[in-house]
């Protein structure tokens, strides 16, 4: 007998099973995979930054930041190897679509520290950068992305920003640690149905036959997750919707051989890069208009191969960024899948089946709010199953390192669209 099933042990669904373990819950994870994090979680670029288009947004990856800064006190239990945060700064290039004044009043509001760089100081700071505004981003195909730059930019430096090292280790981590609390991993554990009983969910029915009863279900199944809300029969009151995109991020060798360097956050141009330990790059798109998007009807037939199309256009926009880099001729990198939100926020909320709760429509982004995420469900399953309705009296959750409260419906299914969000996995 469990008191919970999550479904889905990515490092979001694990950080979910460790809050709901510590609070004496009997707590069951689901996961069709071999072990935790091997999903979305390990296509992950791990990076660590506070831009968001919210104030909630930053809120909550600020003070996600203090359980990565502190790992191992995060997770409170021996888990053996961890995995380890970078703090190497990131730079967010300046960019029509995202200027200083539509998040700096958030990151002064928070305390987020940063420093606000002219093209020269960019310059000085990551030598070797080519500090041309090239706005809006072009396909590479097109004569004019060759076009000379006739503007500079600068930047906004977060130096508290990084990235997480092993992303599937990470979730391990969680894993390991909600086990320390009692929680049951299964693996290869697909689901097959999902039972209620009138207006409550009642049980987890798995492919092998296998019934798990239970009082509370989590859906955390990243791409999967909108089939799994179908076989609850949820949804229809969702007013952000959400669909799987498949993404490719690119392995590079760094321009001098230089490694962990400033993060780069460029959507002047399209991507963003960061270091890797022993002198290794990787480049990420920021879903530019003039790239169709890769939806995935079926995350399972997704190519899992990176391929030469996206690889050279997420390389050489990298190269006109920083010009001593090479594009090699054969694609290298590693392909994930998304659950895309409509604005590009997640979906963190009850639904309208009793004891049925999401975790979900992730965007890409919210890898670094994994050591928050498991609290804010775990505070909104308490409220909502002592009979307080979180859509009418929302959770104010209080971060424990900054004390700043949040109003957990900026992540309601049945939220306002987001207007202000980049468009972008920026969010």
């Amino acid at each position: 007998m469990t008191d919970v099933v999550v479904i889905g042990a990515g490092v979001l669904g694990a950080s979910i099973a460790l809050e709901l373990a510590r609070r004496d819950m009997r707590v069951t994870v689901l996961d069709k995979a071999g072990d935790a994090g091997h999903g979305s979680t390990g296509a992950s670029s791990a990076v660590v930054r506070f831009n968001f288009s919210t104030l909630v947004g930053v809120s909550a990856a600020w003070e996600a930041r203090f359980g990565w800064q502190d790992w191992a006190g995060h997770l409170g239990a021996e888990v053996g190897e961890l995995a380890r945060f970078e703090r190497c700064g990131l730079a967010m290039l300046d960019v029509d679509a995202a200027p200083r004044s539509a998040y700096l009043p958030y990151f002064d509001e928070v305390g987020v520290p940063y420093e606000q760089w002219s093209a020269a100081e960019l310059r000085e700071r990551i030598p070797g950068i080519d500090a041309g505004r090239y706005w809006p981003p072009k396909p590479i195909t097109e004569d004019r992305f060759w076009d000379e730059a006739t503007e500079t930019l600068g930047a906004v430096y977060t130096p508290d920003a990084g990235f997480v090292t092993d992303p599937q280790l990470a979730a391990r981590n969680l894993a390991d640690a909600a086990r320390a609390h009692g929680a049951e991993f299964r693996f290869h554990a697909e689901v097959r149905a999902i039972a209620r009983a009138g207006d409550r969910v009642r049980a987890v029915t798995l492919t092998d036959g296998t019934v798990l009863p239970c009082a509370v279900v989590v859906n955390a199944a990243g791409p999967w997750s909108g089939r799994i809300n179908e076989l609850a029969g949820v949804g229809s009151e969702f007013t952000v919707r959400t669909r799987p995109m498949r993404q490719e991020v690119a392995h590079l060798r760094a321009p001098r051989g230089d490694g962990i360097g400033i993060a780069v956050a460029d959507m002047d141009l399209g991507t963003y890069m960061r270091g890797e330990s022993g002198g290794g790059l990787l480049v990420g798109g920021t879903e530019p208009e003039c790239d169709p998007f890769d939806w995935a009807d079926d995350p399972d037939g997704v190519h899992p191969h990176p391929t030469m199309a996206v690889f050279e256009a997420q390389a050489t926009r990298a190269a006109r960024r920083f010009p001593e880099l090479a594009v090699p001729n054969r694609a290298r990198g590693v392909v994930g899948v998304y659950d895309v939100a409509a604005d590009w926020t997640p979906i963190y909320d009850r639904t309208d089946l009793g004891g049925y709760y999401v975790a979900m429509g992730t965007s890409g982004n919210q890898f670094k709010n994994a050591p928050v995420v498991g609290k804010f469900l775990a505070a909104i399953i308490e409220q909502t199953e002592r009979g307080i309705d979180h859509d009418t009296n929302p959770v104010r959750f209080t971060g424990e390192h900054t004390g700043r409260v949040l109003d957990l419906s900026a992540f309601s299914r049945k939220r306002p669209y987001n207007a202000e969000n980049s468009g972008t996995v920026m969010g």
